[in-house]
């Protein structure tokens, strides 16, 4: 078998689980610098001599925490690991103390790291406030790192729906999201996601494209978590200030989607909906038969079940 493309890292290294943006990696490494620790390996690795490399760690960082299968594979190989991600100040602090003792680093080193950094995480959250409600939904298992890093920068987050089950690797998340009034919302269905929306009426809602979709058709702004949330880094200072920008632009278009909404009206809902040669001819006498013929089958049934 092939040695890994990058050799052997001189000093130890911390496996990351999860697909992250690419400049996430780099920043983590940053961060480890000062505990004496190297970023290693990124799992899904790109080749299979990969694999070998990112077993040799002296802990697995669980970024995404519902990659279970692979977490177990690194258990049972005696590596240590570590929940959540260094996001945002609070996640960050935590997370450097976390694998600095799953490395058995001195505390005045994991102090180092934080010293470093944590400052300049504050400096970016305070420089690129977020200002109104915001509702998370995903499939990607970074859906509780991004409302953590939007509620630092000042948003309320009233729910997070996330399609992956909960695992222990996500509990710190949990558990900092629950202290601050977040509904969080594991095996969420696009029913929950939708209906979290009608509930809290967010100033932008970020989830799949059936929930942008019925957030656009209520006229309240939405993004694409995929498309416009993943392609940021989330991890460390960069991480800090890269949501801000796109958040408040979409938030700023709410005038936009009340113009369009008083321009078209209920043009293409309900029996409107679709594409039509010619306008639409009602026929409320269609609709008052088949209301009746649905009234008399649910008495019908009724009945049956009192039998």
């Amino acid at each position: 078998m092939s040695r890994p493309r990058a050799g052997v890292a001189d000093k130890p290294t911390i496996t990351l689980v999860g697909e992250m943006f690419p400049a996430d990696p780099v920043g983590i490494g940053m961060m480890l610098e000062p505990m004496g620790l190297a970023a290693g390996p990124v799992v899904p690795t790109r080749e299979w001599r990969e694999l070998y490399a990112a077993l040799d760690c002296a802990a697995v960082a669980a970024i995404h925490p519902f990659y279970t299968a692979s977490v177990r594979e690194f258990a049972a190989a005696g590596r240590p690991i570590v929940a959540s991600a260094p996001v945002g100040h609070d996640g960050t602090e935590a997370w450097l103390q976390a694998v600095g003792q799953a490395c058995n680093v001195a505390q005045a080193r994991i102090d180092a790291a934080k010293n470093k950094w944590l400052p300049a995480i504050r400096g970016a959250l305070a420089r690129t406030p977020i200002k109104g409600r915001v509702t998370v939904s995903g499939y990607e298992g970074s859906e509780l790192l991004v409302a953590r890093l939007l509620i630092e920068s000042g948003a309320e987050v009233p729910y997070v729906g996330s399609a992956c089950p909960k695992t222990p690797w996500s509990a710190p998340d949990l558990e900092w999201l629950r202290a601050r009034g977040v509904q969080v919302q594991y095996r969420a269905s696009l029913e929950q996601d939708i209906a979290a929306i009608r509930e809290f009426k967010p100033d932008l809602a970020i989830g799949t494209t059936p929930v942008v979709q019925a957030a656009k058709q209520a006229t309240i702004p939405a993004l694409y978590f995929t498309n416009l949330i993943s392609a940021r880094p989330l991890m460390g200072p960069a991480g800090a200030g890269s949501l801000a920008q796109v958040i408040n632009a979409a938030i700023g278009n709410k005038a936009r989607f009340d113009t369009m909404r008083e321009f078209f009206g209920d043009t293409g809902d309900g029996d409107r909906a679709g594409v039509w040669e010619k306008q639409p001819v009602l026929r409320p006498e269609f609709r008052a038969e088949t209301r009746r013929q649905v009234i008399k089958l649910m008495k019908k049934r009724k009945a049956e079940e009192m039998v």
